[in-house]
């Protein structure tokens, strides 16, 4: 693939995921492959690689001779995800506390650029943060698997965990936990992990009891009242 092609196939792979994190591709809806590719006056091959890309992320669904859409939960699923993100994290800093370096600290305290705002780019920033953070905090427990299984897991609930508006509370709740492992704390830095864990999930969850299950397609919401 030439540089002119990857560059264009990174930016459709970046707005499109943006638009599926901030909630603008709603949760089941069909992408227009051949409408992208004039948008970004390109061949369908970038698009399609783009959408590729965010499939392996699990926010796009593949179905064959049909198309791609955005993939769906039900609220179930949802919940599983968040339960099995407390669990594999809980493990990965028990193991981080014991092992983590001094360059791996100094690492995780440049992750955040700091706050900017409340817009869509920022808050798509965010949440990489979020996710770089976590998974370098993985990282250091020393087990890769551990760390890519949670990388992989917070992909998928990358559109949901922007939902938290975040922000500033983010980089202080990173901070906490920062400070813990620096003191060598394990309890404290396990213990500021869990809240800001839970406190995501309520969050999350409180969103989503909110929306009546049609914006994301959460099948089980109103079941579940």
């Amino acid at each position: 693939m030439s540089k002119a092609s990857l560059t264009i196939r990174n930016k459709i792979y970046r707005d499109l995921r943006r638009a599926i994190i901030t909630g603008r591709r709603k949760s089941g809806e069909r992408f227009n492959v051949p409408e992208v590719a004039a948008e970004y006056n390109t061949s369908i091959t970038p698009v399609r690689d783009a959408l590729q890309m965010l499939s392996q992320e699990g926010l796009v669904n593949i179905k064959p001779r049909s198309g791609y859409f955005v993939t769906s939960l039900t609220l179930k699923e949802l919940r599983d995800m968040l339960e099995m993100r407390r669990i594999l994290e809980e493990a990965a800093i028990e193991r981080a506390a014991q092992r983590i370096t001094p360059e791996q600290i100094q690492e995780l305290r440049h992750v955040h650029a700091g706050y900017s705002g409340d817009d869509e780019i920022s808050y798509d920033r965010y949440t990489e943060e979020n996710r770089r953070f976590h998974t370098l905090l993985a990282k250091a427990s020393g087990n890769q698997e551990l760390a890519e299984s949670i990388g992989r897991l917070l992909d998928r609930l990358a559109r949901f965990m922007v939902l938290r508006h975040a922000g500033a509370w983010q980089e202080s709740s990173h901070a906490r936990i920062i400070e813990a492992l620096e003191a060598r704390n394990h309890a404290a830095a396990k213990q500021a992990l869990i809240e800001e864990i839970d406190a995501t999930r309520e969050a999350i969850l409180d969103f989503v009891m909110e929306a009546s299950g049609g914006e994301w397609s959460l099948q089980e919401l109103q079941s579940s009242r």
